[in-house]
């Protein structure tokens, strides 16, 4: 197989009623746009059979299964569906079909572009939304990003959908608190600020029980808390070339 052009990691954790879907989807999204593209599954030795149904697809799509031994949280398995990614450029999407595999051809080309180094898929700018959300879950939403406003100018910070150049991982320590890598990236990643905004609309999960709850988001604060810090290290101790 020639090298991909483009990796796009997925971790799971009991996602078989979603897996082959995503698969199939996220696959002909790239074949139909000609972008040479590789699926990582990244899976925390699923009870359901996950990483089984993943494996079995692999004779027809280009699909690649890392089974995780230990289940340490969803922040791990994103770096190492990253690190385990053979292309150039790189995007993490959920398994739940809840981030549209239909973006991704619209995101690689702002990279391929050279517009972008990180793409960020956005709920939160024109075009963007969710469908079917509660008020009380848009709430919390709005909540997390006033919260992270101060550390990146992104909109949609707590975006689980991005793609990158992997390039801007070199030299920097991604050490995050619970899943949010994306925001890491934001942070400290070395993309000269060309940062871009990509609207999605995200569908709540297909089929399955979603994984968010007070640990979370509990997560979430420590890791704001602990980029803040890192930033006000970075301002009053600045690197000396």
């Amino acid at each position: 197989m020639n090298k991909p052009e483009l990796s796009v990691a997925i971790p799971t954790y009991n996602e078989s009623k979603n897996i082959e879907t995503i698969i199939i989807r996220v696959a002909d999204v790239l074949a139909g746009a000609g972008i040479k593209g590789e699926i990582i599954i990244v899976d925390d030795s699923s009870p359901d059979g996950t990483a089984d149904l993943a494996t079995k697809m692999a004779d027809k799509y280009p699909v690649r299964v890392y089974i995780r031994t230990q289940r340490v949280g969803p922040g791990a398995a994103i770096l190492d569906g990253i690190s385990l990614a053979a292309a150039p450029v790189a995007c993490v999407m959920d398994g739940d079909l809840s981030h549209p595999p239909e973006a991704l051809v619209g995101m690689f080309k702002l990279i391929k572009a050279g517009k972008a180094l990180l793409v960020v898929g956005s709920r939160h700018i024109k075009g963007g939304g969710t469908s079917t959300w509660v008020w009380y879950r848009k709430f919390f939403s709005w909540g997390a990003r006033m919260l992270g406003k101060l550390l990146t100018p992104v909109n949609d910070l707590t975006s689980g959908f991005f793609m990158f150049d992997k390039k801007i991982m070199e030299g920097v320590d991604i050490n995050p608190i619970g899943c949010k890598v994306g925001l890491e990236l934001m942070v400290k990643g070395n993309h000269q600020g060309k940062v871009v905004e990509f609207p999605i609309v995200f569908a709540e999960r297909a089929a399955g029980e979603s994984k968010m709850g007070w640990r979370e988001t509990r997560q979430y604060i420590e890791h704001l808390f602990a980029l803040g810090w890192w930033k006000i290290k970075r301002f009053a101790f600045p690197r000396r070339s």
